[in-house]
């Protein structure tokens, strides 16, 4: 599944980084504690969170993040959505709960490889 797909089965808005549309999702994470993140999350997934500064690309980039999904109606500031469209990361825009969307992910077969094995 690419992030151009998720984009159209859950009707996300793309904020910024429409060149990396179309990137493989191989998994999804969800958190807002940036370290947490950078210690936890898998290669490749999409990223639900709250935050909206740049440091979140940052965060995506480092971790080779397919997308950040900004959840709970949030906007990204200008320079989130420039630092988005430099790195190539998309920046979605999700209106409801990151929760509601976690589990829209997890039963349209979005989960991350381990998971998947386990």
């Amino acid at each position: 599944m690419t992030v151009q797909d998720l984009v159209n089965r859950f009707n996300l808005y793309v904020a910024a980084g429409q060149q990396g549309l179309d990137r493989q999702v191989r998994g999804g994470y969800s958190g807002d504690l940036l370290s947490e993140v950078m210690a936890n999350a898998p290669e490749g997934c999409v990223w639900l969170t709250v935050q909206g500064h740049q440091n979140i690309v940052a965060v995506a980039v480092l971790k080779q993040m397919a997308a950040i999904i900004l959840t709970g109606g949030q906007t990204p500031d200008d320079e989130t959505q420039q630092k988005a469209n430099q790195e190539g990361i998309p920046l979605l825009l999700w209106s409801d709960s990151a929760f509601e969307l976690a589990g829209l992910l997890h039963a349209a077969g979005v989960q991350n490889s381990e998971s998947a094995t386990a």
